[in-house]
């Protein structure tokens, strides 16, 4: 073997790379091609548009004119059931990727993320119309289950052959005339709305003839309750210290008042819960999937009980370490739409290691948990703004020709002062450089 084959094989894969943040981006992009994340043809292309053109965009949607991009980044120290993972997030808010890199940092001293995940079951509904008898129509309909379920799984052979299929049927009772079907379909690495909205319409007419009624709508339901990710964390108390709250104890408590104020108030609790999409989100744009369809099941879920409420616990566990998981919906998928047909995403896919949708269902609601833990923690010491306002300052101090070196400094005089202008950050810019005589 090679000194070079020995010296690739030494390099520790790891999810810690200190000073990530304080360097170029092309700087970045070489420290993951040194730490194996990526290879250096991926290296070059995630500079620019990484491929992404506008032929690749008229194919996805229609009236295309031109190519609207975000930042990707990669959020830092996420341990997944074992296993050192990049998480790669796109988003334009500043503030997201540090505070997923951050909390992931905390739980990382107690294991990292465990996930638990459903089989990846996509639901469609038929709406049946004018029943005459629910009692009768709903039986029928159960009674011939096995043959619905067989009908079903003739439609779509290529599923089968994947090992996926026609799992379940299930009737509800929506009003006095109207039933609601339910057929949960495992559609493996797919999202499958397309599949199970075909199968839904080709089993309608038999549906309706069978419950004594007509036929109205035959669609998916974004609410994957059938498709949900647990991911649970364990933080110890020391490591919840930082400058000014020396007391990690009563920073831990401080966090599960935070989280009792969700459970109580559904105004602070679309907020906490908008602090776990920020990352979830985040996710699953960097990886082409339908956040939107995720983001309208996760409110449904919360409001499963009759009342918002958070999609996070947070508690005490026995020997004081600070507990907390999330449980919500989330259907993603890894083949198919923008996974075949955006080379960015492909890569994203790649950097992350994703093993599969279920995979990515962990991956993503880690992420959610992360951002999560990390605004309960700024929440409940020093406040939200004094994160956000230094990276909001890194953001304005490039806007006014930073680059470099020079938009720490700016940035960091622009948070002593508190003010927060481009035209200040002009002035501080010439200061500094004209002082040292450095370039800009």
């Amino acid at each position: 073997m090679s000194d070079d084959k020995i010296k690739t094989l030494e390099v520790k894969r790891t999810s810690r790379l200190s000073g990530f943040y304080r360097q170029s981006p092309e700087r970045r992009r070489a420290r993951l091609v040194e730490a194996r994340w990526l290879s250096p043809e991926e290296q070059e292309a995630c500079s620019g548009l990484g491929g992404f053109d506008e032929a690749c965009a008229d194919a996805m949607v229609e009236n295309v004119i031109g190519l609207h991009g975000l930042p990707l980044g990669v959020a830092l120290n996420f341990i997944i059931d074992g296993q050192e993972r990049l998480v790669p997030m796109a988003v334009e808010e500043p503030s997201i990727i540090a505070a997923a890199s951050y909390a992931a940092r905390l739980c990382s001293e107690g294991g990292g993320f465990r996930v638990e995940a459903d089989p990846p079951i996509t639901t469609a509904q038929v709406q049946l119309l004018d029943v005459a008898s629910l009692e009768l129509g709903r039986a029928a309909l159960l009674a011939r289950k096995e043959a619905l379920l067989a009908q079903a799984n003739a439609r779509m052979p290529a599923m089968c052959e994947r090992g996926g299929g026609a799992r379940e049927l299930e009737v509800r009772v929506l009003d006095a005339t109207t039933l609601v079907v339910h057929l949960h379909v495992d559609t493996r690495d797919a999202m499958g709305a397309n599949l199970v909205n075909s199968v839904a319409e080709d089993l309608a007419p038999r549906l309706a003839e069978l419950a004594g009624g007509r036929a109205g709508l035959k669609i998916l339901t974004n609410l994957a309750d059938r498709r949900k990710v647990k991911v649970r964390t364990r933080v110890p108390s020391s490591v919840l210290a930082s400058e000014g709250f020396p007391d990690g104890e009563e920073v831990r408590d401080a966090i599960l008042e935070a989280q009792r104020f969700a459970e109580l108030d559904v105004y602070r609790a679309v907020t906490h819960n908008k602090g776990v999409m920020n990352g979830v989100d985040a996710v699953l744009v960097a990886c082409g999937n339908d956040w939107r369809a995720v983001e309208a099941g996760a409110h449904a879920y919360a409001s499963r009980s009759g009342a918002y409420r958070p999609l996070t616990s947070w508690w005490k566990g026995k020997d004081g370490q600070l507990c907390g998981e999330v449980e919500m919906p989330l259907a993603t998928s890894t083949v198919g739409g923008a996974a075949r047909s955006h080379p960015g995403v492909q890569r994203a896919l790649r950097l992350a290691g994703v093993q599969g949708a279920v995979d990515l269902a962990g991956l993503a609601g880690a992420a959610g948990l992360a951002t999560n833990l990390a605004a309960l923690k700024a929440l409940s010491t020093e406040g939200i703004q004094k994160g956000h306002m230094a990276l909001h300052a890194r953001r304005i101090a490039a806007e006014a020709g930073a680059s470099g070196e020079w938009v720490e400094v700016v940035a960091e005089r622009l948070s002593l002062e508190r003010v927060y202008r481009p035209e200040r950050a002009r002035e501080i810019l010439a200061e500094v450089a004209g002082r040292k005589g450095g370039r800009r």
